[in-house]
């Protein structure tokens, strides 16, 4: 589960900072029509679609790694430096692991 702070229960207890990168390459030939595309104007579908499954991996390896961690679920999650790299996309998800006190 991913929370904020301003929904964070009182028998919470926030741990350490989790975060995870994940890097997808491109299809080279998408890519030329991507850059083609880009000259002329127009949304980049396969950039957009590419950028989408890396967040939604990059989620999935931070739920695990919290996981793994002991952890309950990840507050405060955010995004960073998602941008198209050449060749691929690379994104980096972080935020704090918490425990249910029990």
């Amino acid at each position: 589960m991913l929370y904020t702070t301003e929904h964070l229960p009182e028998a919470v207890e926030i741990g350490e900072l989790i975060s995870v990168c994940a890097v997808t390459a491109a299809n080279v030939v998408k890519d030329i029509r991507e850059n083609i595309r880009n000259l002329v104007g127009g949304e980049m579908k396969h950039y957009e679609t590419l950028m989408e499954k890396t967040v939604e991996r990059a989620f999935e390896k931070l739920k695990k790694k919290a996981e793994v961690g002991g952890y309950d679920g990840v507050l405060s999650v955010k995004i960073a430096t998602p941008k198209v790299v050449e060749g691929g996309v690379e994104i980096i998800v972080y935020g704090n692991g918490f425990k249910y006190k029990r």
